[in-house]
């Protein structure tokens, strides 16, 4: 048993000295600089770009992640269907947005969506305005759909294992029974795989609301959410620092209110699966 603990103590140690500091201290910091001015909170909160701001961050960290969620799970019986060999090249496809930055994926969709990009260029030809059809990557529909190119990938890799897991047998037998197709989906399967699109949905919402280079490029300051809000009190033209301590703190505990959320569904799913 003191041989179990001091490995124990060897591997969590060090993990425990990175997370106190990169995480925990930087916190401390960031709050002793937002508490260092006794009206920075007050004044977030009483802001209306602030409440804007907010309300932005948590449509658009719903509405995305609940696209690539749909958008994911479809792919995902895709991929099941395959054999191992295709599935496995596709994954490696599939898991190439996640190794570039926000900005790389920005301007990759101003040069594919934007007002001379390519897939423009092509809806032009059949007779679609380029002014208006390449205006759309720059609103938040199109930040949303450019979030989706790394939030898709995401669920995927959650969702492929709760659906390689799940028997298809169990749909086959419904649909032997009389059942629809969408009502042995419904009824059967999304029920059990519930717990993985709960953790899949809050992991691609709290990396949609903290995301900040793809916003900044595509849109700049001109979308009222709240890592642009926090890079305008940062930036040359302000330096409100309490006020954007504040909002970091704002934006972290929302974020990780959205995570906790997510690990709850998988802690329910694991204790459901040891039963």
């Amino acid at each position: 048993m003191q041989l179990s603990r001091s490995r124990f103590a060897l591997f969590t140690l060090p993990a425990l000295a990175l997370f106190g500091l990169f995480f925990v201290l930087p916190v401390v910091l960031i709050l002793g600089e937002a508490l260092s001015d006794h009206t920075a909170f007050s004044r977030v909160l009483s802001d209306p770009l602030f409440r804007r701001g907010l309300w932005g961050t948590v449509v658009l960290g719903i509405l995305t992640p609940l696209f690539s969620v749909i958008v994911g799970f479809c792919v995902t019986m895709g991929l099941n269907r395959m054999r191992s060999g295709a599935r496995t090249a596709t994954l490696f496809a599939i898991s190439l947005p996640l190794t570039f930055s926000g900005l790389i994926v920005a301007y990759g969709f101003i040069l594919g969506f934007g007002r001379a990009g390519f897939v423009t260029q092509l809806l032009a030809q059949a007779g679609f305005d380029p002014a208006e059809v390449g205006a759309l990557i720059y609103t938040p529909a199109g930040l949303g759909f450019a979030y989706s190119y790394y939030l898709i990938p995401r669920v995927i890799m959650i969702l492929l294992p709760a659906v390689r897991n799940f028997d298809m047998v169990q749909l086959s037998v419904a649909r032997s029974l009389g059942a629809g197709r969408l009502r042995t989906l419904v009824g059967i399967m999304l029920p059990q795989i519930f717990p993985s699109l709960a953790a899949s949905f809050c992991l691609t919402a709290a990396v949609a609301m903290g995301a900040y280079g793809t916003a900044l490029a595509l849109v700049g300051t001109q979308l009222n959410i709240l890592p642009l809000l926090l890079y305008s009190k940062i930036s040359e033209a302000g330096s409100d620092l309490p006020a954007a301590a504040a909002i970091s703190l704002v934006l972290m505990a929302l974020c990780c209110i959205v995570i906790a959320l997510g690990e709850w569904f998988v802690a329910s799913r694991d204790s459901r699966a040891t039963r």
